[in-house]
């Protein structure tokens, strides 16, 4: 087996030419990592709460490494509601068996916002003594025994869309209910399968990726999308389009790509096919905190940056948290 080296894998991770998703590039190397008895296979608990389930089906479009190998080769799934073949007290009784016997060794993945409404309980996961138990509860007992957490999708990292609003069911992110444990956003909507599959590899072969102010991946989440953007000389050179069937920027259409940090326009969605853009639809910044309330309306220009050739803002300065030693 071929060792490969954090700075190697980080190289992967963040090669943004077209050809290099990381889907294509990691294939071997995610199943090197876990190969033969001494790479084990970590345990993974994977819960649901206040989502739309986008990113568990974004998640199972990965192509390569097909989703299949890497549930059965790589990791140990030991629970995921919407997947696994158990339901009822055999399904539940799962969790408090895995938090049991692998106390500080399983990671613990969050999709969706966490309810905290006192009124009426909004979210909910399996029965105890005949009464539901919170989506609350369960990622508050699960985080408290994991080795890290690893909030996945919007809802989950910053509140997202069950959080907008006049917000009745106090929805909120992963880290406004959870402390004292390691934890990673990877943010999206849906979440794109490299950034939670490259995160969750990293965190088990290397231990804590680099993460920026928000806790979010740099490998990932570390340039603009409208650096990275291929309709950016179009902004620099003032071609806007005035329809979005128009080739040129989509800046005055309401494009917030100079808001957002990801790889959107490298590494594109479906098997590196294609994302908004490409599409002919403006960026609505979903990976950012403020989406979709202080990223709407959608197809209105933002007020606060320009005019054409404006250089894009510049990121937080990331923070080295674990990794290279």
């Amino acid at each position: 087996m071929r060792n490969l080296s954090r700075r190697e894998f980080l190289r992967l991770c963040g090669a943004t030419g077209a050809a290099l998703g990381l889907t294509h590039a990691i294939k071997p190397e995610i199943l090197e990592a876990f190969a033969g008895p001494a790479g084990g296979r970590p345990p993974i608990v994977w819960l649901q709460g206040g989502s739309c389930s986008g990113c568990s089906v974004s998640l199972l479009n990965s192509v390569q490494p097909e989703i299949g190998k890497v549930l059965t080769d790589v990791i140990s799934l030991q629970f995921h509601q919407t997947l696994m073949a158990a339901a009822g007290e055999p399904a539940m009784d799962v969790l408090p068996a895995v938090k049991k016997q692998y106390a500080g060794q399983y990671y613990l993945i969050v999709e969706g916002s966490v309810s905290t409404g006192d009124k009426v309980m909004y979210s909910t996961l399996g029965e105890r003594d005949g009464k539901p138990v919170s989506f609350a509860e369960w990622v508050k007992t699960m985080a408290a025994d994991a080795k890290a957490v690893i909030a996945v999708g919007t809802c989950a990292t910053f509140g997202g869309i069950p959080a907008a609003g006049s917000n009745p069911a106090g929805s909120k992110a992963v880290s406004d209910v959870i402390g004292g444990v390691p934890l990673i956003n990877v943010p999206g909507c849906p979440i794109h399968p490299d950034r939670v599959l490259g995160t969750l590899v990293h965190a088990i072969k290397y231990g804590m990726p680099e993460l920026d102010h928000l806790k979010r991946p740099t490998v990932f989440f570390g340039k603009c999308v409208h650096d990275l953007c291929e309709r950016r000389p179009m902004f620099d050179e003032g071609k806007f389009a005035t329809r979005l069937s128009e080739q040129g920027c989509l800046y005055k259409l309401g494009c917030k790509g100079p808001m957002a940090y990801n790889d959107c326009p490298t590494r594109r969605y479906n098997n590196n096919t294609s994302w908004c853009v490409a599409a002919n639809a403006p960026c609505v910044a979903c990976v950012e905190p403020g989406f979709p309330d202080h990223t709407s309306p959608f197809f209105e220009r933002m007020p606060e940056y320009g005019p054409a050739g404006t250089p894009s803002p510049q990121p937080h300065q990331g923070k080295i948290i674990g990794g290279d030693k």
